[in-house]
């Protein structure tokens, strides 16, 4: 029997990142599901994790006057309990969010926020303990420099310094889950969400036997070909 939504998002929520990517792989992802490059930054300290469905952001240029345009901020119409993603055009240096889209947000009940591109205002999102990650920051907010065009459709998220032969891009459904901790942002499909938690929990009883026999003195690889097979 399948499990339910909110049963998957509190399993999911109880993995790392980390745990998640090693299920993934298994699971044949090329990318474990690890958006790359993006990094947390608010709120501080190491105990934040986020795990909920994506509403997505596609940011194009401002100087592009061809691609759609919204009709309502996004921020306003981000559904409660969401992870909202922005995908950034490559290589701007400005911020496509910043303090006021965080009190937006923050009041609508999402639950965070992954940028591909970058923040700014990061004292106030730190005041908010509002979740923010990204993959670095600026002083220069969106105008003139880029817009929001799309939301709720796939996005791809890429690699900012190596190619897609090197690191495939990750593909962000809206509704995928999405789980962001210290060591990173993972994206999870809804078809592959419980063959990933049955795989994570399996991979978890593993590391424990590794790290029982490694703290009791025995060598890593002697550890690693006795419970990984390798």
């Amino acid at each position: 029997m399948s499990s339910t939504t909110s049963d998957i998002q509190a399993k999911l929520a109880g993995f790392s990142t980390c745990e998640i990517s090693d299920a993934m792989i298994k699971l044949g992802s090329p990318n474990g599901g690890y958006i790359p490059d993006i990094n947390q930054f608010s709120p501080s300290g190491n105990e934040t994790r986020i795990c909920g469905p994506a509403y997505t952001v596609q940011m194009v240029l401002g100087s592009n006057k061809d691609a759609p345009k919204l009709s309502s901020h996004f921020v306003d119409t981000a559904p409660a309990g969401s992870v909202i993603i922005i995908n950034a055009p490559d290589k701007v240096k400005n911020a496509v969010w910043g303090g006021l889209m965080t009190a937006g947000a923050k009041s609508r009940g999402a639950l965070g926020v992954v940028i591909s591109g970058r923040c700014r205002d990061l004292a106030e999102h730190r005041d908010a303990s509002f979740p923010v990650f990204a993959r670095g920051h600026s002083t220069l907010g969106q105008s003139p420099f880029t817009r929001p065009s799309e939301v709720n459709i796939p996005v791809i998220i890429r690699s900012s310094d190596v190619s897609e032969e090197d690191f495939p891009a990750v593909r962000v459904e809206p509704g995928d889950w999405v789980v962001a901790d210290e060591d990173g942002v993972v994206c999870v499909p809804v078809t592959k969400a419980e063959d990933v938690i049955s795989l994570a929990a399996k991979g978890r009883e593993v590391d424990a036997r590794c790290m029982e026999d490694i703290k009791a003195g025995k060598g890593v690889q002697e550890t690693f070909k006795k419970h990984r097979g390798k």
